[in-house]
């Protein structure tokens, strides 16, 4: 996949293309990782690449259940806040009877759900606000799916630049190289793909 989204013809089209950017460079952050190095919190944070990507998964997972469900409440949104917030738990955390390759597994589930929603659904459909969420607005009873869809590029996006830096807190490895190494670019002598040897 190349490091940028193609050209676009419409909205449907770019909305996806910029999902499945997002999406992809979470197995570049990801790339030649050990298990033990995907539980790893290496800053201040407690952020590790695994637990972020399975937040990024259940983030997905829980917007696109909106969607699916629209008009309607999910039964999920449907539970006290209190019992929702028991859910999210272990969401950052990789835990250790999980491994990489099923965090990934999960995630690229997901992610084809995604983008079949987004292939599919009416844009501009309503998807109602869940009740008692605190961040949530409370001045409007419903976002258009087109919000949702921006909204999962944004938190996509925003959690893909975190793990730039817990990645890059593990063993010095960056985006652009990791991105070459995963797609086994030629090496050039600016750009040395992740485990292969510079150019001289």
């Amino acid at each position: 996949m190349p490091a940028m989204p193609p050209p676009i013809a419409d909205e449907r089209a770019g909305l996806k293309e910029y999902i499945a950017a997002q999406q992809y460079a979470f197995h570049a952050i990801a790339f030649g990782l050990t298990d033990e190095q995907a539980r790893a919190a290496p800053s201040v944070s407690t952020l590790s690449i695994g637990g972020l990507i399975k937040h990024v998964t259940n983030c997905q997972r829980s917007w696109m259940e909106r969607v699916a469900a629209a008009p309607e409440l999910t039964d999920g949104d449907k539970r006290p806040m209190e019992d929702q917030a028991a859910d999210y738990g272990d969401e950052f955390v990789m835990r250790e009877d999980e491994t990489l390759a099923d965090v990934l597994a999960a995630f690229d589930e997901q992610n084809a759900e995604t983008i079949r929603l987004i292939e599919t659904t009416d844009l501009g459909a309503a998807v109602p606000v869940p009740p008692g969420v605190p961040w949530f607005p409370k001045d409007i009873s419903a976002w258009s799916v087109r919000w949702v869809i921006f909204h999962m590029i944004e938190e996509l996006a925003r959690h893909a630049g975190q793990g730039d830096i817990v990645r890059e807190s593990i063993d010095g490895a960056t985006l652009y190289e990791l991105l070459a190494g995963l797609e086994d670019w030629e090496p050039t002598p600016w750009l040395t793909p992740w485990g292969k040897q510079p150019v001289a």
